[in-house]
């Protein structure tokens, strides 16, 4: 360990932060026992050949979690080190204490992550992936024992696959590492979806919490503001039809009060009644031949 520990001072990209964390580390650890149980369980059954990732099946109440086993042979990881699902290990890595054959176990927690790994402050953008490495000399033995790893050289690579990120908070993603303290390491990734460790352990991506609510804050408010904007022309158009209309029978209205005033009509008492009265014009009437008699 004391190795591992110079190895961490010296790699400068690797997690360069370190936070207390919300990790349920009783759960978390009792998931890790189960999970290694299950592995075991097929390292017996199946007895698989060494330097192949065997699938393991997972707990039925924990549908989601992938479970994978690969059986090594120490000189095996030494000279050629190890390529399996999202993890890299390099040559020149051994095991402490040093084994003959070692078995790395390795987990997909899935839609599990968010269960049993919590950082304040930031969410999970993928899934908490991790490995654990146990000797496997003797896979009968009732006792597993856990190893440590020491990279002597490059240190491990996690790669994150079909990682889609806005361009807008790249900068803001950070590799986590889970400690078994029950602390987080947090440090920038070396290259895009891939990030360092100089040991075992668990490892996922995230990103801080307060850019993805003023993110969807900002989202939020362009909505309101479009279904304002909206009700706001709807209404100005309500509003200009119910204008126009005032306005004609506004105009109407004139036009049939200006028509009554220019109709003169005389007045006559008719009993005790005074009543409009048209003036009376008879046409005379006129010969053919225009002429009296």
């Amino acid at each position: 360990m004391g190795m591992n520990m110079m190895f961490f001072l010296l790699l400068p990209s690797f997690f360069s932060s370190l936070v207390t964390s919300l990790v349920n580390k009783s759960a978390a650890d009792s998931l890790d026992s189960l999970l290694e149980d299950f592995a075991f369980k097929t390292l017996v059954e199946h007895r698989p050949h060494t330097g192949v990732l065997y699938k393991a099946s997972s707990p039925a109440n924990l549908s989601g979690i992938e479970l994978s086993v690969l059986k090594l042979r120490s000189r095996t990881l030494w000279n050629g080190g190890a390529n399996f699902s999202h993890f890299s290990i390099p040559s020149r890595t051994t095991s402490l204490p040093h084994v003959r054959r070692l078995a790395l176990v390795y987990q997909d927690l899935g839609n599990w992550s968010s269960q049993y790994y919590i950082i304040p402050g930031y969410k999970l953008v993928t899934s908490v992936v991790g490995f654990l490495v146990f000797d496997a000399s003797n896979s009968s033995a009732k006792s597993i024992t856990k190893l440590d790893l020491v990279t002597t050289e490059k240190p491990i690579l996690i790669e994150f696959r079909n990682l889609m990120l806005n361009e807008s908070v790249i900068s803001q993603v950070r590799c986590v590492a889970y400690a078994a303290n029950g602390t987080t390491s947090l440090g920038e990734m070396s290259l895009p979806g891939v990030c360092q460790s100089r040991e075992q352990g668990h490892f996922s991506i995230v990103i801080p919490e307060t850019k993805l609510k003023g993110k969807q804050k900002l989202c939020y408010w362009w909505f309101v503001g479009f279904v304002l904007a909206f009700v706001v022309l709807v209404l100005v158009g309500i509003t200009v039809i119910v204008l126009v209309r005032l306005l004609r029978t506004k105009k109407i209205q004139i036009m049939e009060r200006q028509a009554d005033e220019d109709l003169v009509l005389a007045s006559r008492w008719v009993g005790h009644s005074k009543m409009p009265s048209a003036a009376v014009t008879r046409t005379l009437p006129v010969l053919e031949s225009g002429c009296f008699t």
